[in-house]
């Protein structure tokens, strides 16, 4: 079944017996097999590709549960040996894994040594898909990427993200480290693409106020956008979860009606898998850590500044 599965996945015996590291005479022989046991043809062979046929797409779906469950029983087995020990896969943005993960993996390191993270990349539909195949344990994303329909992640909220508007030093934006969506009007504005949850959600923020931003440029890596900004050449609209502080810029949080622009955040799962302990306690961990730093966009001095006020008053 994970032959099918993955020759399925990757469209060719070539392609599956490298990630399989099987000979291809015998991944083949393992379809032709597979194909007389179940008594359908599984696969159309087309131009060297094997394209699935009707059958082969209905039993695909069956199989991956099979698999997962497969998985599932492992992960349980683990979890009976030892609650404090073994293999957690994570994926979250690139915006997430630079801002956040790369010191919150520390603090978690520190409370469980025992635990080998295994952190990779995955946004919106292809994090849910990697979460239903049982390739990751954890995703964190915004719950508005599953379907309506969809009822099978559970989710762990965390801090959300909010919207930041950053700028030349020169460029007084707002008053009180604050501007109202509707004041950004008057500026170019440097966008991430519309493929970023962040991208849809500032554009609903925009119909609702009767904004039409005037876009200079939209670009899929966040930095070039805070280069940009930092070079004067607009506004950079960019998530709180950006370390903005590695630039010299003039930082404003965009608000609507005077209230933060926010994109709710979670920590996903796939409800057939079971979590161990120190899975669920990764995503207390996550949360307690982002509500400490946030907004990250304060250079590291203010932020310890900040915090030696609030050990003053005992806070």
């Amino acid at each position: 079944m994970r032959t099918f599965v993955t020759v399925a996945e990757q469209g060719t015996v070539s392609k599956a017996a490298l990630c399989l590291r099987v000979a291809q005479p015998a991944l083949s022989r393992q379809i032709n097999d597979l194909e007389v046991e179940l008594g359908i043809r599984l696969f159309d062979r087309v131009r060297r590709r094997l394209i699935l046929t009707g059958e082969g797409e209905r039993l695909l779906a069956d199989c991956r549960n099979i698999l997962s469950a497969v998985d599932s029983l492992s992960d349980r087995a683990q979890l009976l040996r030892r609650a404090d020990a073994g293999v957690l896969k994570v994926a979250a943005t690139p915006q997430m894994i630079d801002g956040i993960f790369s010191t919150f993996l520390h603090r978690y390191a520190t409370r469980f040594p025992n635990v080998e993270i295994k952190l990779s990349e995955a946004i919106g539909s292809d994090l849910l898909a990697k979460l239903e195949r049982g390739e990751l344990h954890l995703g964190v994303s915004s719950l508005q990427v599953i379907p309506a329909e969809n009822h099978e992640f559970e989710s762990f909220p965390v801090q959300p993200v909010e919207f930041l508007a950053a700028s030349h030093e020169s460029l007084r934006l707002g008053s009180a480290g604050n501007i109202e969506i509707g004041s950004l009007a008057p500026y170019p504005l440097l966008l991430l693409e519309s493929s970023f949850q962040v991208r849809n959600t500032f554009d609903a923020a925009c119909r609702l106020a009767g904004l039409k931003p005037r876009i200079f440029i939209e670009s899929r890596t966040p930095h070039a956008l805070l280069a940009l900004a930092e070079a004067g050449h607009g506004v950079a609209i960019v998530p709180s979860v950006l370390p903005t502080h590695r630039y010299r810029l003039r930082i404003a949080r965009i608000t609507h009606r005077r209230r933060p622009l926010q994109l709710p955040l979670s920590v996903l799962w796939h409800s057939r898998r079971v979590l161990p302990q120190y899975a669920k306690d990764f995503c207390q961990f996550l949360d307690a850590y982002m509500r400490e730093v946030f907004p990250i966009s304060q250079p590291p001095a203010r932020m310890a500044l900040r915090a030696a006020k609030r050990a003053a008053i005992g806070c």
